[in-house]
């Protein structure tokens, strides 16, 4: 993530007196301890995992891209074939019986206001058939507001569909997984990142997108087990995380190569059908 890690929460807005003062004395020293606990990733850069994965399969590759910080960008994993975008083209492949084209404009450190960026760094003529965004845990951390975060998500969905693509949002990550934080802190955040996931999903919907919950499909696993899910960094995700984050995403991007995202009916704690009008367009 950009700059300082944990920058967060010293800001919260809380009303009182001398015990406002306390607690702001109270969050602002537990992220001090927050930022000395989480170490730095092997590098600030990402492994490029863009190829075609699968190239022996039979059929068009599917164009697949992913946007969104850096557990999009996959940061953290030792390989390509470990990486969030690599997880996803590979299982997309297995799943679906054809080739898949990643493209990653997923960048560290980014923040929903970024993903305008990221989507100018596409051609004008790219039409993707599937699109994953995973964003928000800088959102967060840097205290961005919700509403914010999701008027620049809406726009980029709307975006990426008018470019023909279906769109897959795995929404905000539970950060309170993350055990470097003390608590009450990591309370807090663990607070305000499900209020962001929460607007993230009902945006996703109106913006005809499907909303993948990731706080409930991959938070316990950080959770019951941070050493196996974190890397060495104790922030990003491991092989293991990445692996994990992939699973939960998967049948929604499947369902959307597929053209089965209106018959797809998942679980609650899977994700959520989108309700929208389908389109034809041509790519």
């Amino acid at each position: 993530m950009r700059g300082s890690r944990i920058s967060l929460l010293v800001g919260i807005p809380v009303a009182g007196g001398a015990a406002v003062w306390a607690l702001r004395a109270v969050l602002a020293r537990q992220a001090a301890i927050a930022r000395q606990r989480i170490g730095k990733p092997l590098g600030e850069q990402s492994i490029d995992a863009d190829r075609v994965w699968r190239r022996s399969q039979a059929g068009d590759p599917v164009d697949l891209v992913l946007l969104g910080d850096s557990l999009a960008a996959g940061l953290g994993a030792a390989r390509r074939k470990e990486t969030l975008g690599g997880r996803i083209a590979k299982g997309t492949a297995l799943r679906t019986g054809r080739p898949v084209r990643l493209r990653t404009v997923a960048v560290v450190g980014s923040e929903s206001p970024d993903l305008d960026a990221q989507l100018r760094r596409l051609p004008a003529e790219y039409r993707p058939d599937v699109a994953v965004i995973v964003v928000g845990g800088n959102d967060v951390t840097h205290r961005l507001p919700v509403t914010t975060s999701v008027r620049h998500l809406d726009s980029a969905i709307r975006d990426l569909r008018s470019r023909g693509a279906e769109v897959v949002v795995g929404t905000c990550p539970d950060l309170g997984a993350l055990r470097p934080v003390p608590q009450p802190l990591r309370r807090i955040v663990s607070g305000l990142s499900r209020r962001l996931a929460d607007a993230q999903r009902v945006a996703a919907i109106s913006a005809g997108a499907a909303p993948v919950d990731l706080r409930r499909t991959v938070g316990p696993m950080f959770s019951d087990e941070p050493d196996r899910m974190f890397s060495r960094d104790r922030f990003h995700p491991s092989a293991l995380g990445y692996r994990r984050t992939a699973e939960a995403l998967l049948p929604a991007v499947c369902a959307a190569v597929t053209g089965a995202s209106d018959r797809w009916d998942a679980q609650p704690e899977t994700g959520e059908r989108p309700r929208r009008d389908r389109r034809s367009t041509s790519r």
